[in-house]
C-alpha cells in the first residue's frame, strides 16, 4: 500500500499510445498513476495534437473527471440520444458518471493537455453508450 509517494511530471515518461496496438486512442499520455503507485483512482495527463479526440465512450463501473490545462477542446457528454456539445477551455473541470457517454475533440491550434482522474480505476478501453439500455431509470 502506497501512504505517500511524490512525482514530478517530467520524471515520467510521455507514451505514445499509437505504438500500442491494442490500446485506442492514438494520444500521447502519461500515466501519473503508475509512477504513483495508485491502487484506487487513475491519474492520467493526455496530449492532444489539433483535430485527435477520446472518442465518445463509457465505462460501466468508473467515475471520471477532467480539467483543461491547456487548449481548447469540444465535449460530447450525456447518455446516448441526449448528447450535449460543450466547448472547454483552460480552467475547465467536467465529470462523467458511470454509463454516461463522455469523449473529446482537441479543437484548438497547438498542444492540449488534459488531467483526467478516474475511479475505481479500471483497465477497460470503455463501452459503446448506444448500446447501454437506460430505460430503468
Amino acid at each position: 500500500m502506497v501512504h505517500y509517494r511524490v512525482v514530478d511530471t517530467d520524471d515520467v515518461d510521455e507514451t505514445d499510445l499509437s505504438t500500442i496496438e491494442a490500446i485506442p486512442p492514438n494520444l500521447n499520455i502519461r500515466a501519473i498513476d503508475d509512477a504513483l503507485g495508485t491502487q484506487e483512482i487513475g491519474v492520467k495527463l493526455w496530449y492532444f495534437e489539433p483535430g485527435e479526440e477520446i472518442q465518445y465512450h463509457a465505462h460501466s463501473e468508473q467515475e471520471e473527471l477532467y480539467y483543461v490545462i491547456e487548449g481548447e477542446f469540444s465535449l460530447k457528454l450525456g447518455k446516448s440520444g441526449e448528447e450535449e456539445y460543450v466547448e472547454a477551455g483552460p480552467g475547465t473541470f467536467w465529470v462523467a458518471g458511470p454509463e454516461t457517454g463522455h469523449g473529446h475533440r482537441y479543437v484548438g491550434e497547438n498542444r492540449g493537455v488534459v488531467l483526467a482522474l478516474g475511479a475505481p480505476r479500471v483497465d477497460d478501453p470503455g463501452l459503446d453508450p448506444h448500446s447501454l439500455d437506460h430505460d430503468d431509470e
